[in-house]
């Protein structure tokens, strides 16, 4: 669970931002093998779009609600 303090989100997004620059390096390196298995590959590109969509929802929280 995510702390809901501005450093507990902070914090986590750092970790999940490595994480998506390693499953990229990963992929590049699966993507350029000619041996490598699609169906891992197929896997690793769903995480990244996981890590993404949820680093999206952290940074949103980040943004301090404004009344209009």
């Amino acid at each position: 669970m995510v702390s809901k303090t501005p450093q507990g989100i902070a914090a986590k997004l750092e970790l999940l931002r490595e994480e998506h620059r390693d499953l990229d390096m990963a992929i590049s390196r699966l993507a350029d093998d000619i041996h490598s298995n699609e169906l891992q590959l197929k896997r690793l590109k769903k995480r990244k779009l996981q890590l993404k969509d949820y680093i999206a929802k952290l940074e949103s929280l980040q943004i301090p609600d404004l009344d209009a």
